[in-house]
């Protein structure tokens, strides 16, 4: 398994960051190599994505979900093999730290050498950074799910 932790500061509420966050059929707006994304029940995604070439389609369930605090999932079937947990830190009330972790299993020689080149960690510091001028630019959220999975 390899590993990934990035985290951002963004200029929106922790309760806007958060809700953004839970809207997951928007993550293709702001994720490189995320086609699509269906939300199939409160717990579990659908996901379509390409990355040099190589195409996945995988199921991803929700394992903890606590509002303005934490997304946690893990991959279940399909084409990829992958956990993770974002989570969101008050820094003030118009401040948000984001920081994801994520632990993945890369299947390709493709995947193996870009993980290696550091390939994975320049698309997850990207995709942090197109979340942050998507949320700031828009200066609220697409909508929210408030729900908790515990």
């Amino acid at each position: 398994m390899s590993k990934v932790e990035e985290s951002i500061e963004v200029g929106v509420p922790v309760h806007t960051a958060y809700n953004q966050w839970t809207q997951f059929e928007t993550f293709p707006q702001f994720m490189s190599g995320v086609e699509r994304i269906e939300q199939r029940t409160d717990t579990l995604t659908h996901w379509v994505t390409s990355v040099n070439g190589v195409h996945k389609e995988f199921d991803a369930e929700i394992t903890e979900q606590i509002p303005d605090e934490r997304v946690a999932w893990t991959t279940v079937g399909g084409e990829a093999e992958q956990a993770g947990v974002v989570t969101f830190h008050r820094l003030d009330d118009d401040h948000t730290k984001v920081m994801l972790q994520m632990d993945f299993h890369p299947d390709s020689v493709t995947e193996k050498v870009g993980d290696k080149l550091g390939f994975v960690k320049r698309q997850t510091k990207g995709d942090l950074e197109r979340f942050k001028k998507f949320i700031e630019e828009r200066g609220q959220e697409t909508g929210g799910w408030r729900g908790a999975v515990i």
